[in-house]
């Protein structure tokens, strides 16, 4: 039977119902199980396999990759856990990576890890599919779609293509995006990679990442690496991600609608620069984003004119919590520039719209900006 997003999100993963049991069972916490004879079961020892962790990747199997045959899902301890597994597993010595350039602020510092392997890392922007000239020779391309804070967007099929057509493997960082807005395999890549700690969850109390892999060979090498770096997730985490599921689309509609509402309000004030958002008509990530993505993010990104101006609207927000992360049910913003490691201005924002009722989040916005800019509030 055919199922909506929505649908499938609640069911996503449900074991058969059984009389008397719970519809999601309970967390398994075990490091060993019974093993008389032969090790032939699926459940042997408590880091190489979990129940909670077979359902949860069933439900997200179900979700990036619905009539995928062959896909295989891989849940690992974080979003870094995830990306390091695909990165560390599939290359070595003499191999050649190419990432983008203004990613996430943590991937240079899984490419000094590669350097110091041997790997060649190769890095262009995402936008305007630049890293299109760093393929030729490349053993794997990581795109980052839409990239994180500055939200540019890359055709992921084209690159795809032409990875393949050379014989590159392809990975894409959906975390943004969420299965809902973005399904990369169906573009054509080879891993859809992710911090389910983000969107996916929504909840910001547990951390949580994971890999959907197009076949078992490349699963399995993803598999071997979290079992020798035990990297693994705790089950109350992993069931906790998956109850957070059912709810997936009903947070995803909303803090969409709110981004787009708070994108436009933005786009009205003189003092705000640079603003970004794939799901507004104008933005220049629009016409290849509108292709690809199903819904465009609950992130908004902007520049306020330096590092005090910035402070002082943070400080000014009563629903907004000044924090790191992004795709929360409560709506969060930070001045990026406070960690160093992306190239953006003092005064750039990265704002990610929580579920708040649309009206009150806009008001609370634009009231912070004026106190910001010294206007009665």
């Amino acid at each position: 039977m055919s199922t909506g997003e929505g649908t499938r999100a609640v069911r996503a993963g449900l074991p058969k119902a059984r009389k008397y049991e719970p519809a999601l069972p309970g967390p398994t916490f075990a490091a060993h199980y019974h093993l008389p004879g032969e090790p032939t079961g699926p459940y042997t020892y408590g880091r190489d396999s979990n129940p909670t962790w077979t359902l949860l990747e069933q439900a997200i199997g179900e979700l990036e990759a619905p009539g995928e045959t062959g896909a295989e899902t891989v849940v690992l301890a974080s979003g870094m856990a995830a990306v390091s597994a695909v990165l560390l597993s599939q290359v070595g010595a003499g191999d050649v990576v190419v990432l983008p350039d203004d990613g996430y602020q943590a991937l240079p510092l899984v490419r000094e890890r590669l350097e110091e392997y041997g790997v060649e890392v190769r890095t262009a922007p995402t936008g305007g599919d630049a890293q299109l000239s760093a393929l030729d020779g490349a053993k794997l391309l990581w795109i980052e779609t839409p990239s994180n804070p500055g939200l540019d967007v890359c055709d992921v099929r084209r690159l795809a293509d032409a990875a393949h057509a050379g014989g590159a493997l392809v990975a894409v960082d959906n975390t943004l995006a969420t299965p809902l807005g973005q399904r990369p395999l169906a573009l054509g890549a080879d891993f859809a990679v992710a911090s389910a700690t983000k969107g996916l969850t929504g909840h910001g109390d547990l951390l949580l990442g994971y890999v959907v892999c197009r076949d078992a060979g490349l699963a399995a090498r993803v598999r071997r690496w979290r079992k020798i770096v035990g990297a693994v997730p705790g089950p109350m985490e992993a069931w906790l991600a998956h109850r957070s599921l059912a709810t997936l689309q009903l947070r995803s509609d909303r803090q969409c609608a709110n981004a787009l509402a708070l994108a436009r309000a933005l786009a009205g004030r003189a003092e705000v620069t640079g603003l970004r958002y794939p799901g507004l008509p104008e933005d220049p990530a629009h016409p290849v984003a509108s292709k690809q993505m199903r819904r465009f993010g609950s992130v908004v990104s902007f520049e306020l004119p330096g590092r005090d101006h910035a402070e002082r609207f943070l400080a000014q927000t009563r629903l907004v919590d000044d924090a790191t992360s992004f795709g929360g049910v409560r709506s969060s913003a930070e001045r990026r520039g406070r960690w160093g490691g992306d190239a953006v201005a003092e005064g750039f924002i990265r704002f990610s719209a929580g579920v708040e009722d649309t009206d009150d989040l806009v008001a609370d916005v634009l009231r912070a900006l004026d106190a910001a800019a010294g206007r009665d509030a």
